[in-house]
């Protein structure tokens, strides 16, 4: 028997119900999770409209990932929210294909990191690289990461920097200002 082409088909009920086509099965959310994980591609569509809902399914499990207790986030309030600041924004258009980049670089990264610890633990590296260079190689290669999530959201908002230092330059013009307003009050007083 051959492994069908192209991606799963999971349909969507109006009970709220996954059914797995290629098994024949109903499965969950987390069931979804772990086709992902393990790098199955699906869609999934209303079972009644064929309307595709693939995004917002994918966007629930994230929702309910995201919630559960006791485990360790991945999107930052501040990410949150300037995504959302996005929306109906003029680089609304840029944003998915820029995530979509960075996210790709991101598991890129990831994977060359996972194979340096796999070399490193499983004894394959020369025997003249001690545990100290093994570590300032992960400590490098989690700047190299940082610099490139920093260069990711400057990305995201390149005026920032801009606005940032304008802001400052304001900050300081108006302070200069209220000083030589109190000053002159000051001098003023003394006279009387």
């Amino acid at each position: 028997m051959t492994k069908p082409t192209g991606p799963t088909t999971i349909k969507k009920y109006a009970n709220r119900r996954l059914y797995h086509t290629g098994t024949s099965t109903y499965v969950t959310l987390e069931d979804l999770s772990v086709m992902v994980k393990q790098g199955e591609d699906f869609v999934v569509v209303d079972a009644k409209t064929n309307e595709d809902l693939t995004r917002s399914v994918l966007t629930q499990i994230i929702f309910e990932m995201e919630a559960k207790e006791g485990q360790q986030t991945l999107l930052p309030v501040a990410f949150l929210r300037q995504l959302i600041g996005y929306y109906g924004d003029q680089m609304q258009g840029l944003v998915p294909s820029y995530l979509e980049h960075s996210i790709k670089h991101f598991a890129s990264q990831h994977e060359k990191f996972r194979e340096q610890m796999t070399k490193s633990l499983s004894g394959s590296i020369p025997t003249n690289l001690n545990p100290g260079t093994i570590v300032q190689a992960m400590q490098d290669q989690a700047r190299a990461n940082m610099t490139l999530f920093q260069d990711a959201f400057k990305l995201f908002n390149p005026f920032a920097a801009q606005q940032a230092a304008a802001s400052n330059v304001e900050d300081v013009e108006a302070m200069k200002r209220d000083l030589e307003a109190m000053q002159d009050r000051l001098s003023k007083l003394g006279k009387k």
